[in-house]
C-alpha cells in the first residue's frame, strides 16, 4: 500500500502543476491561519486542508498537515530555483505547459457538462436492482470475502480490556469508542466485506489470522509498529458465492453513474463536432505520401522490431 508521505507527495504534486498553469497566493489572508511562506508564496491551513484526502486528517490531523507542509515548503523552493533559472521560458517547457494546460482545461469541461446534468444522470434503486437480476452471474465472487472486526489500541492494556470485553458481550461500538485509536474509522471497516487478500494485507500477522480463525473467533494481541492488534472475525463469504443485494447496490448504482456519465460525454462531445462541421470551424484534409517519413520502410520496421525468433 502507499505510504502517507508518498499519498501526501502525489496530491501536492497535482496542486503544483495547477499552481504553474494559472496561479497561486501570493498573500495570506489571515496570518494567523497560514501554515508556511516560501518567497511571497503562502500556504494556509484551509488550502492544506483541501489539499489532503479527508480520510489522512481523520487519523492524525496534525501530523498530517505538518507533513503536507514540509513537502509543499520543499516544492516550493524547487520551482522558485526553475524560475531563477529561467526555465519557464524555455520553449520546451512552454509546450509541455501548454499541454498541460489543455489537459486541465478539457478535464474542467468534462467535469462541468456532467454537473450540469447531475440529474439526468443518476441512477434510482429499482434500476440497479433489474440490473443485478440481468446480470447476476457477473457477480459472483471471484475469492473469499471476509466482514472483521480490528482493533489498533496504545496499550497492550488497553488491547487485552477491550477483547475482554468483547468475550464478555459488551457491544462492539462501546469496544470501539473506548479502546480504539480511530473509533470511527474501526467502527466504518467493520461494517463492509472485504476480499480476503486485501484484508489488513498492509499487516501480514492480521490478515493471516483472518485466513484462519472461524466466525465470532477472536486472534491473539500483536504488536505491529508500536501499535496493539486484534481481529475477530464476523462473517465469510466463499467464492463462487453471490453477495447480498443490499451489499452491492450502491457499488452497482455508482458503476451505472459512471457508464451513463461516461455515455452522456461522448454524445456531446459528437455534437460539438458536428456543430463545429457545420459552422465550417473543421476542414481535413488528405494525407499524401510526401507528409509521411520517407525514411521508414517496411524493412526497417522489422529490423527495428525484432522478435529474437
Amino acid at each position: 500500500m502507499l505510504s502517507v508521505k508518498k499519498i501526501l507527495i502525489s496530491f501536492l504534486s497535482i496542486a503544483i502543476c495547477t499552481v504553474l498553469l494559472f496561479c497561486t497566493r501570493t498573500a495570506p489572508v489571515d496570518k494567523d491561519n497560514v501554515l508556511a511562506r516560501v518567497g511571497t508564496k503562502y500556504l494556509t491551513i484551509e488550502e492544506a486542508q483541501q489539499s489532503v484526502p479527508a480520510f489522512l486528517l481523520q487519523q492524525d490531523s496534525v501530523g498530517t498537515l505538518k507533513n503536507y507542509r514540509d513537502e509543499w515548503i520543499q516544492q516550493q523552493v524547487l520551482l522558485q530555483e526553475a524560475k531563477r533559472l529561467g526555465l519557464p521560458q524555455k520553449k520546451a517547457v512552454q509546450k509541455k505547459l501548454q499541454k498541460a494546460q489543455q489537459e486541465v482545461l478539457r478535464e474542467a469541461l468534462r467535469k462541468y457538462i456532467i454537473a450540469s446534468k447531475k440529474e439526468e444522470l443518476t441512477i434510482s434503486d429499482e434500476e440497479a436492482r433489474t440490473y443485478y437480476q440481468a446480470h447476476k452471474k457477473q457477480f459472483a465472487l471471484d475469492e473469499e470475502f471476509v466482514q472483521f472486526r480490528h482493533i489498533r489500541a496504545r496499550t497492550l492494556k488497553e488491547a487485552r480490556s477491550a477483547k475482554q470485553d468483547l468475550l464478555g458481550g459488551v457491544s462492539w461500538a462501546e469496544v470501539a469508542h473506548k479502546y480504539a485509536i480511530n473509533p470511527k474509522s474501526a467502527l466504518d471497516k467493520a461494517e463492509q466485506y472485504w476480499p480476503i487478500s486485501m484484508a489488513l494485507n498492509d499487516i501480514n500477522i492480521m490478515n493471516r489470522y483472518l485466513n484462519i480463525i472461524g466466525q465470532n473467533e477472536i486472534s491473539p494481541i500483536q504488536r505491529v509498529n508500536g501499535v496493539y492488534h486484534f481481529v475477530q472475525l464476523i462473517d465469510s463469504r466463499a467464492k463462487g458465492e453471490l453477495p447480498d443485494l443490499d451489499w452491492l447496490l450502491d457499488k452497482i448504482k455508482d458503476w451505472m453513474v459512471l457508464n451513463k456519465q461516461r455515455r452522456n460525454f461522448s454524445s456531446y462531445v459528437k455534437n460539438l463536432y458536428l456543430k463545429a462541421k457545420s459552422n465550417n470551424e473543421v476542414e481535413t484534409f488528405n494525407v499524401t505520401p510526401t507528409q509521411t517519413n520517407p525514411t521508414t520502410t517496411f524493412e526497417d520496421t522489422l529490423e527495428s522490431n525484432s522478435t529474437d525468433e
